[in-house]
């Protein structure tokens, strides 16, 4: 028996295309499901493609990637096919090739501009996976159910593609590109157009890089890394550190759970973070103070935006820098990237290290008794659930954050 099609179709601002798309897709694959992944249009999108007979998973801008991995959640088990709201052609010989992933490669080249971000693309395929990519940025691909087990949670915005492939190749699937006389709305030699290109390729880039899936289900990147860049030496190394958990931690949760373990990332983290904070400090209160923000704010990271509002609102008291955050927190709100424990962990030694320089005597150590008690309370309980309960702190919690 034939394992079952969902059609995925990723789309903003397409009332002028998806109908279209929608009716052609019909007619080519009668027996499959068509989802459309509206992915934050300002326009009628959503109700042209229900109006053309497809399912519409209407979402917040977050972008293509993270529409694909929501819409992918509502299709049942079996086979996909993933298309662009603007290609015109037949995808059946997709289904034919008989690969795991099958990818179309146009043949015959629209507009496009210098080819870097093609290029890039490309080489990361090729790096990462050992796989030669002709068309590594198409979004016409058909995935077998391995391949779907294989590839989603996709990465998160135009880099899907490119990790997809990669994700496929790495897990010993068969890839396989086909040409096809497909047709799409091409991007030209213009603002706009270069605009698009230099996204892809940003994205490209962090999806090759370190990721994690969020409470939503969504593989997003992990940005917290720059907080090294340019800062202090202290902060820098509380960031690598934070860098080997966000990439070699097991299911440990809490300091209990680590301790038990032994050799784990986050015992990694409870001995060389206060040895940094030590050095930075030449005081044990002071060393004290820097880990336990360290931690407390690792304690929050666990929904967009948490953990840099804390950081913002405390930065304010202690005079801390603050640009980075601010930069960071809209991606961070719209679910488009996440701190992970190197940028949380730092940006919590930032609080700590300005701390020691402005806190002495019993103000120093106030502070280490209250964040004492907000780490024993974290490992008795959630924090978020305490947030949650709280009607004041619900509310600026939630302030800013996509539905």
């Amino acid at each position: 028996m034939t394992d079952p099609l969902t059609i995925l179709v990723a789309a903003r601002d397409e009332q002028q295309r998806i109908g279209a798309t929608v009716e052609r897709l019909r007619e080519q694959f009668p027996a499959a499901g068509i989802v459309v992944a509206d992915d934050g249009s300002r326009d009628a999108t959503a109700e042209r493609a229900e109006r053309a007979g497809a399912r519409v998973v209407r979402l917040p801008r977050r972008g293509k990637g993270q529409a694909l991995t929501l819409a992918e959640q509502e299709a049942p088990a079996g086979r996909l096919l993933l298309c662009d709201a603007d290609v015109r052609g037949d995808l059946r010989p997709l289904l034919a090739s008989g690969a795991d992933v099958a990818v179309a490669a146009f043949a015959e080249r629209l507009g496009g501009g210098f080819g870097v971000a093609k290029a890039a693309g490309r080489a990361l395929v090729r790096a990462l996976s050992g796989f030669e990519p002709l068309e590594p940025l198409s979004g016409q691909r058909a995935l077998s159910p391995a391949a779907r087990d294989a590839c989603f949670p996709l990465a998160a915005g135009f880099g899907c593609e490119v990790r997809c492939t990669i994700d496929a190749a790495r897990a010993g699937l068969a890839v396989e590109e086909v040409e096809l006389p497909l047709r799409h709305r091409a991007t030209g030699r213009d603002v706009r157009g270069f605009a698009h290109r230099a996204r892809q390729l940003v994205d490209a880039l962090l999806a090759c890089g370190p990721s994690a899936v969020n409470h939503r289900g969504l593989r997003l990147p992990l940005v917290g890394w720059v907080t090294a860049v340019g800062r202090d030496p202290a902060v820098a190394a509380v960031a690598a550190v934070g860098l080997a958990d966000d990439l070699w931690s097991g299911p440990e949760r809490g300091i209990r759970a680590h301790l038990r373990s032994r050799r784990t990332t986050g015992v990694l983290k409870l001995v060389a973070i206060p040895a940094i904070a030590f050095a930075a400090t030449h005081s044990l209160s002071g060393a004290a103070l820097v880990s336990l923000s360290a931690n407390a704010l690792n304690q929050l990271d666990t929904r967009p935006g948490r953990a840099l509002k804390a950081y913002l609102l405390a930065a304010t008291a202690l005079r801390a820098p603050r640009g980075l955050a601010v930069c960071l927190l809209a991606y961070d709100l719209r679910e488009m990237a996440m701190l992970g424990d190197a940028g949380s962990n730092a940006f919590g030694a930032m609080l700590g290290l300005n701390s020691v320089s402005r806190l002495t005597g019993r103000g120093r150590w106030a502070a280490i008794g209250a964040l004492t008690g907000l780490t024993l309370l974290g490992e008795r309980r959630s924090l978020g659930t305490a947030i949650e309960r709280t009607p004041v702190l619900r509310s600026l919690d939630s302030l800013g954050r996509s539905a």
